[in-house]
This record gives C-alpha cells, structure tokens and sequence, in this order.
C-alpha cells in the first residue's frame, strides 16, 4: 500500500499464464509449424459467456478461413473500422473509435508490426493499462462467428481484422466476451491511455464548454458522450432525431464552419453501431450542406455515408446529449491555456469486511477503520493561493468478476483536514471534525474522479464504499501540479507491551492468588504443575464466577497456547508462578475486551479490533489487521473472547520473535499469526 510511480507503457509485463512473452510465443510456433492455440482463452463457449449458452451456434473461424486475403490493417486504422456486432459493447467501440484519432496512442495499444504475412503464426498481442501496470495480452487469432461472418466487432472492410483482435484481447483482459456487456466509455479510455477522466452533465456545463471539447481533442484526448436513459426499458430507444438513449457515441471533431455570413460551432459524433444517424440540421443530406462551399465540406471530411459519423450543431448537442466523459492523457485542466508536469502518485489497497470496509461518513461507527492516506500539500500553484490535485479512486477488476457475481460497489472519497496528526484517525476525529472536501458523488462506476484546490497543509483522504462490509481492491491516483507527499497511515507495526509482573511472595498473597493456590493445589498434586486439560478447568472455574463476563467457555487450544507463551521450562506444563504472571495478562485482556463489547454480549466488533489490540500494545497495519480478522471474526463480523484470546497469546509469542528479527525479516509475523 506503498506510494507507487506511474507505470511506462514501454515496460508491459507478459500476461500469459505461461510467463512467456508475445516474441517468444510465436518463434515457438514458427519452429514448430503450427498456428497459436492460447489455453488461457481457449475457443470455447466460456470465453463468450458465462450466464448462459450461446443463443447460436458460434463457430470459432481464423480470418484466413471467413476470407481469402485478410489484412491486419487495411489502409490505416480509422474510426470506420469499427462496427457494433451482438455484443452490448458500444461503450468499449466509442472508446477504440477515439483511439484511431491519435496515431501515436493507437500504436501503444495496437502494435501495427502485426500482419498475416510470411511470419504469420495465428498470435497477436495488444497493450493495455490495468491499475498502474501496462500489461501485453497475447491471443490467438479464431474468432466466433455465424454463416461465415463475424458475430461481433467487425470492421466496414470484410478483411480488415484489427479491431475484431482487440475486441478479443479485451474481453480475455476481462474474463470472456460477455463481461463486456455495458460500461463506461471512459473505462475503456483509461485502459487505452492510463490517462485520467473526467465526465460533464452537459446540462449544467461551464459557459466555455465549446472550448473545453476543443481543447481536449487538439490535446488527442478521448471524448465520449451519451443520452441518459429515465428507465431500462428506454436503453437503446430511438428519439424522433435517430439518436439511440443509454448508447455510448464518440467525438470526433469539433470546428466552426461559415454560414449564411455567420461562424456555426459544429460537432462530429460516431456511432459505433457503424449506421443510424442524427436526423436534423446540419446531418448528412440536411440543406445546410447545400450553402457550404466544397472547400469547407471537403475540409470538414463532409460526406453523405450511412457510417455512423454525423455532424450536428453545438446548441443541438447540449440540448440532447446529457454526459460527457474525457479521458486525459495529462491532467492538466482543459480550461487552462497551459501546459504542466504533473506529479503522480499510486497507492493500492483493499476494503476487507470486519476490518477495514467501512463504508462512508453516514456509518460513523465503522468510518474510521477505513483505509487512510495522508497528503502533504506543500507548494501552492504557481501565482495561486492553494494547491491543485485530481483524486482519482478505482476499484479493480470488478468487470473480471462477473462471473463470480460481482458488480460495480458504489465508491467515493472524503478528505479532512488533520494538523499534526500521525497514525491512523480513530472514530472521535471524524465525529467532530467536518470534511474539507470531497468526491462530488457516490457512484457505481470504476472510478471516480475530481479536482481540487485547498491550502497547504497535511489533509487526510478516506476512499470509501457507500456502504459498510463490501470488499473489493482499489487503486487511488494523486496527480498534483507541485510536489505533494502521500504516505499510508497504517503501514507501521508497533509493539509495546508492559513488562509482566515480578510474582508476588507467599506472605503478600491476596484473596484471590489464595484461591488459585489451593484449586491448583487440589488439581495439580505436589508438583503444583498443571497440563492444558486441568488448565482449562481452572480457568472456566473461575471465569463463571466472574459476574460481569458473558464468555463462552475457553477452548482447550487457548489453553495449549496459553501453556506455550508461559512455559519456561519446556515441559508442556504451567507452573503456578507462571500460572500467576498469565493471570494479571489474562485481568488486562479481559478489561480490554469488555471495554469494547459494548452491549455486553461476550463478543466485540471486529472493526473494534484496532482499538483493542491498540489498547493492548499493538499497533498493526491493515494488511496483518485483515489477516487477523479473517482468522478470527465469525460471519457476523463479532469476535468472542476465546479468539480474542487467541490473537492476542500469538501476537505476543510473535513479538518475542519480531524483535529479535532485523528489518528485513518483518515476514515472519505474518507467517505466525497467519497459522
């Protein structure tokens, strides 16, 4: 959960399973004579879904088998090479639409050294961004189809087969075919780009939004845009003007054009269905055309074709597209005139239930345990009087997840301000401190993003899902303008535990070690040494004596660990002394644990259980706090004392061990709690 450095594309990891690269892959095939064949997305009907059976009958074809000279790229890769097939992807398709407009981009994610020429060996690979890691996904080239056609994306040119290979390589990024039904274009753009998006409701837009869309396109930003749909049954509906609700379209240009003596804002949308257009003025075989010279209609690339592609005018587009979503490759603000070196900084971590899936501000009585990232903000902006930053919180591989049931969690962040405070934020702070900014909303989609101006100073950011107890991995994202220093709150481990009482001489005993001496006496015999079993005896004895313990009997494995922390001549067997020194430990956790059992039922909350274990001289970080609360926490998220107990003899046995270990050999903690 370490800050980390923004990833390099050049750098891609080989993602196949075998751990061998694209280059290495297809030389094996080439000596061997035989055409690629990829086990980790075989031809077979779960790699198309994974709800249900094939509604056809799909044939997996290679393309030199649907045609008799297929092309990887036919005549450079363009917005027109994708057409929508059966597939629910349009989201994904305006994303590869806005790629084909960047040159240099599309070549990152589709290398162009791929063909069907003398080398050919049935593998292709692509590159994608996934939660700071450019990974090379290979695939073999059988696509399904029907009758002898494509079933799914397809280009306009029947033996052009780039765009279907990517299609491919995605849906194997993401599980199968069907895990790509519905999204985010501005997902797909991130996984293109590795850049940061930001969305528009175009209703409520800034007055220079004209300039805004401008300036991202000239700056090869990926831009999207889409109608709002009131239920389900309106997605995919048709308006009087031919424009399809909950569809994702792409922009592909934005330019003025004379008219009539007047400047007219014109701008370009695609369909990725490769057909049904915008209908009114300024569509393809509208009169407006008609009083535009062939110069400017030839500059424009104006042509009246059934592809998908329509101008329309600027006004129309507000009054009838409700979101933009822009993917940049910067971060730099597009109402900005200037260009700047943003720094970046990634952090990874997890939501875990019981321990640290808090859920959001509404849920106080788990908020705190949430992850926490502290953020130094130490320049302002130059000639500003605060420091910029974009916050930008994913969730990772919930659409790979599907299959398992998995959907989109409801995600947002909050951020506090917090002078001079170390260590993770207990409850009280967020109680009586109110938050200095946060995440516009809660929503469901794979990230979310905003920009933020605040003084410098030390603020503390809290990613959160909407609700408590959901689990999921994230990956947040600071980009600032001038250096900012992030650190996780909860990466130190730290022990200090009291030193245990000296045994107390015989003339001293109290009324209780008199009791405890003459119980002992009656089990042990004269050896006054006692085994796990008559351990156990003692001690459930005397705990049902105890008025304002709800425990449950202790287990004969607490009593074997208690035997094991304790024992110091090796025997197996406890001591009376020892016996002693355990019972003012065992007074200590008892007090603790009934401290946060709040009503009383003879279990705590496990979101309780930093605070206990704080209490009782440990200060864990998140990951062994989630390690300890799955072993120990029932489904309830509730943890009784006996595990508690538990916890806390391994914790203590560990720490004998944990410092007389070096720095370098912290692991072991984990391995022993972890049994």
């Amino acid at each position: 959960s370490k800050p980390q450095p923004p990833a390099l594309p050049g750098a891609a990891r080989a993602a196949h399973a075998s751990g061998k690269g694209y280059e290495e892959l297809k030389r094996e095939c080439l000596c061997g004579g035989l055409l690629f064949e990829d086990p980790d997305f075989p031809a077979c009907n779960s790699s198309l879904f994974f709800s249900e059976k094939p509604p056809i009958p799909f044939v997996w074809k290679r393309p030199g088998d649907i045609v008799k000279d297929p092309k990887f790229i036919l005549g450079g890769a363009t917005r027109t090479d994708i057409c929508q097939g059966d597939l629910g992807d349009c989201w994904l398709l305006a994303a590869i639409a806005s790629l084909t407009l960047n040159e240099k981009t599309l070549a990152r994610v589709v290398p162009l050294d791929q063909n069907f020429g003398p080398d050919y060996a049935g593998i292709f690979h692509f590159q994608f961004w996934q939660h700071n890691e450019w990974l090379d996904v290979v695939i073999d080239d059988r696509l399904p189809t029907f009758n002898g056609r494509l079933v799914f994306l397809h280009s306009a040119e029947h033996n052009e087969f780039w765009s279907a290979l990517l299609e491919k390589a995605y849906a194997k990024l993401n599980g199968s075919y069907e895990a790509l039904k519905g999204g985010s274009t501005i997902e797909a753009m991130e996984d293109f780009t590795g850049g940061v998006g930001e969305m528009y409701e175009v209703k409520k837009a800034p007055d220079n939004f004209y300039e805004i869309l401008e300036k991202a396109l000239k700056r090869c930003s990926m831009v999207g845009c889409s109608i709002n749909t009131s239920s389900a049954a309106e997605s995919e509906a048709k308006t009087r003007f031919a424009l399809i609700k909950g569809h994702a379209y792409s922009v592909t240009g934005i330019d003025e054009v004379s008219y009539r003596g007047q400047q007219v804002q014109l701008i370009r949308i695609r369909n990725p269905w490769g057909q049904v257009e915008w209908n009114g003025p300024w569509s393809d075989n509208s009169l407006e055309w008609r009083l535009v010279s062939p110069s400017e209609q030839k500059r424009l690339s104006q042509a009246a074709l059934d592809d998908g592609e329509f101008w329309m005018k600027f006004e129309d587009f507000k009054m009838h597209f409700d979101k933009v979503e822009i993917c940049n490759l910067t971060p730099d603000a597009l109402e900005d005139s200037t260009a700047h070196k943003w720094e970046v900084t990634i952090h990874q971590g997890s939501w875990v239930r019981g321990s640290t899936a808090g859920g959001c501000r509404n849920y106080l009585e788990t908020f705190w345990t949430n992850p926490q990232i502290k953020l130094h903000l130490t320049e302002k902006d130059d000639g500003q009087d605060g420091c910029t930053f974009i916050a930008a919180l994913m969730q990772k591989d919930r659409r790979k997840l599907k299959k398992l049931g998995a959907e989109m969690l409801t995600i947002g962040y909050a951020i506090y301000e917090s002078r001079g405070t170390d260590g993770h934020l207990g409850k009280d702070f967020f109680r009586f401190h109110p938050s200095k900014a946060r995440s516009k909303t809660y929503i469901n989609l794979r990230e979310v993003s905003n920009r933020f101006k605040l003084p410098p100073g030390d603020y503390v950011l809290v990613p959160t899902t909407f609700e408590p107890h959901q689990e999921a991995d994230f990956c947040l994202r600071i980009f600032s303008e001038k250096k900012a220093i992030t650190e996780d709150l909860d990466e130190n481990i730290a022990i200090d535990l009291p030193e245990p009482p000296n045994p107390t001489p015989n003339l001293q005993e109290a009324e209780e070690e008199k009791q405890f001496r003459a119980l002992f006496e009656q089990i042990s015999g004269k050896d006054m040494e006692i085994a796990a079993e008559e351990l156990e005896y003692v001690l459930n004895a005397v705990l049902k004596k105890t008025k304002n313990i709800k425990f449950k009997n202790l287990s004969l494995i607490s009593c074997r660990n208690i035997i094991s922390l304790m024992d110091t001549s090796g025997n197996g067997k406890l001591e009376f002394n020892e016996f002693k020194v355990f019972w003012e430990k065992m007074k200590k956790w008892i007090n603790i644990f009934l401290q946060f059992d709040f009503d009383k039922s003879g279990s705590m909350s496990s979101y309780e259980l930093r605070r206990a274990l704080n209490a009782a001289g440990y200060q864990l970080n998140n990951y062994l706090l989630q390690l300890i609360v799955l072993r120990y926490s029932d489904e309830q998220y509730q943890i009784e004392f006996d595990d508690f107990l538990n916890c806390l003899i391994r914790l203590e046995n560990a720490s004998r061990v944990f410092q007389a270990l070096s720095v370098k050999n912290k692991e072991f903690i984990h391995l022993n709690i972890g049994e």
